[in-house]
């Protein structure tokens, strides 16, 4: 053994220069087949999926005969694989090629040496490959240290990257596609999926990531009574090895994927959901080290999202706080003082000796009036929840205005009369709102519009003397030929749809919709 001491020294100190694991398992197998002189090497890992890694193996097929040595390999107390060596054959040097010529049925090894027949495994190759194993196992060992670590530290900053976008204003909507996504690149898997509980007693995938379709997959549902649901609902964590055939798995696309991993999202005992990440179909399974950083994962999201969630409602808060602030000085002051002047002008206008004083002061009363009006609408407005539907009349009204300012480039002026939200039935709204985006669409098409005006009056009289709720927007843009143009289509019946009526006077377009009330 001492002429082999060299080689495998070297063979030792190549083993265990490697960090990475996969390198350094093939290193070991070729080192292996090469001092003991083996046509062929084999590194069988106990339980495929322990560390990930298929079979590892020389180049070239298999040998199914010869000699064969084995040795196991141990790191840190357990047994990692085996070692298999098959097809010990004579060497010769190219040496004694040279001296003896070419002789038929000669092969080569591939190392420059000439192969001329099968030879049995001495003691003294069992002896270097179990040296070789037992500082492979060292090597192995620091190869999972260093592969865990690169892991780990993959995972703290994925959980970083969600904890820092959630946290940047996403909705909630897309907050759950960056977890999925996320983890999905993370644990290099076929798709992430979030599941969050049904009404019925179930769990639904709400969202989803994944290189395919996702529509496919968004809407499938575990249905209440299946197994695996009890362990989610109770916020445990479920691992499959294979969706397809685990009779626990009962949503309609488990065909798809193989190993999966099933993770709570939850904190404080607050689950908000369920984070799953299959693989496909013949993907290796998890190893131990990927579930436990996919649970931290899981965990430092589900906070994430806890806090990303307290963030916005704080935001929200702060939004109604300001509103409300800005609605009570615009009451309290701004309109109070605009009433006064008005009484006031309105007081010195009936005073007023002089015809043209005396117009000049209504006018500036009327204006006072028509301010008066818009900053009640403003006060309405600001009462209405930002980015959400508006829950009353005024503000659903408010809404189709809002809509047509985008396109005409100004705000039309809204005015409201009488009790709307008491006395205007839900039917006779939708029609009125049909009504006001109709006249809304064909204003906005008009030429010369620079002015807009909108009021709702719900305490009009109809012609017929029944109380009625009427609509009205005038415009001051160019009319048709005919000078009309009522911008309603057709007219509806006058069963509570209402009756529109337009008309054009050369300086402008009036629409008139009108409905009767009850009582």
């Amino acid at each position: 053994m001492p002429d082999r001491l060299p080689p495998l020294l070297e063979a030792v100190l190549g083993v265990g220069a490697e960090l990475e694991l996969r390198t350094t398992l093939q290193r070991l197998v070729d080192s292996a087949a090469e001092l003991t002189g083996a046509r062929y090497a084999t590194l069988a890992t106990t339980g495929p999926g322990l560390d990930g890694l298929p079979e590892i193996r020389t180049p070239g097929p298999l040998g199914d005969s010869g000699a064969t040595l084995s040795v196991p390999i141990h790191v840190r107390g357990k047994e990692f694989g085996h070692l298999h060596l098959t097809g010990k054959e004579q060497r010769e040097t190219q040496e004694q090629q040279g001296k003896q010529g070419k002789r038929a049925g000669k092969r080569n090894d591939g190392r420059g040496n000439g192969v001329v027949g099968a030879e049995r495994f001495t003691a003294e190759d069992a002896q270097v490959l179990h040296v070789l194993a037992a500082q492979a196992g060292i090597a192995i060992g620091n190869a999972r240290l260093y592969e865990a670590a690169r892991q780990r530290e993959r995972w703290i900053e994925g959980a970083a990257a969600v904890t820092n976008a959630l946290l940047t204003g996403e909705r909630a909507a897309d907050a759950l596609t960056t977890v999925a996504e996320q983890a999905r690149i993370l644990a290099d898997a076929a798709a992430g999926v979030i599941l969050q509980p049904t009404p019925e007693g179930g769990m639904e995938i709400v969202t989803a990531s994944t290189p395919d379709d996702p529509d496919t997959v968004v809407g499938a549902t575990i249905r209440p009574g299946s197994p695996v649901l009890v362990q989610l609902l109770g916020g445990e964590p479920v691992f499959i090895d294979d969706s397809a055939t685990d009779p626990r798995m009962t949503t309609p696309v488990r065909h798809r994927f193989g190993p999966s991993m099933m993770l709570p999202l939850q904190t404080e005992g607050r689950l908000i959901g369920t984070l799953a990440l299959p693989r496909r179909r013949g993907d290796r399974p998890y190893t131990d080290v990927e579930r436990l950083l996919a649970a931290q994962f899981a965990s430092q999201a589900a906070l994430a999202l806890v806090l990303a969630d307290a963030q916005r409602g704080r935001e929200r808060l702060a939004v109604f706080e300001d509103r409300d602030r800005i609605a009570r000085d615009l009451h309290d002051l701004v309109i109070q003082r605009l009433f006064a002047t008005g009484m006031m002008l309105e007081s010195t206008r009936r005073g007023a000796p002089v015809d043209e004083v005396h117009e000049t002061l209504g006018r500036a009363v009327d204006e006072l009036q028509s301010t008066i009006q818009e900053v009640r609408t403003t006060i309405v407005a600001l009462q209405q929840p930002p980015a959400e539907a508006p829950t009353t009349f005024r503000g659903r009204v408010l809404r189709e205005t809002a809509g047509a300012a985008a396109r005409l480039g100004f705000a039309p002026s809204t005015h409201f009369t009488g009790p709307l939200e008491h006395r205007v039935p839900d039917r006779t709204a939708g029609h009125l709102l049909a009504a006001l985006r109709r006249a809304l669409a064909t204003t906005t098409r008009r030429p010369g519009v620079t002015r807009v005006e909108i009021t709702v009056d719900a305490t009009a009289t109809l012609p017929d003397g029944r109380a009625g709720l009427r609509l009205t927007v005038h415009d001051n843009g160019h009319t048709t030929d005919d000078g009309t143009d009522d911008g309603t289509g057709d007219a509806p019946d006058d069963d509570g749809a209402g009756t529109p009526r337009g008309s054009g006077n050369g300086s402008g377009t009036t629409v008139v919709w009108q409905a009767p009330l009850q009582r």
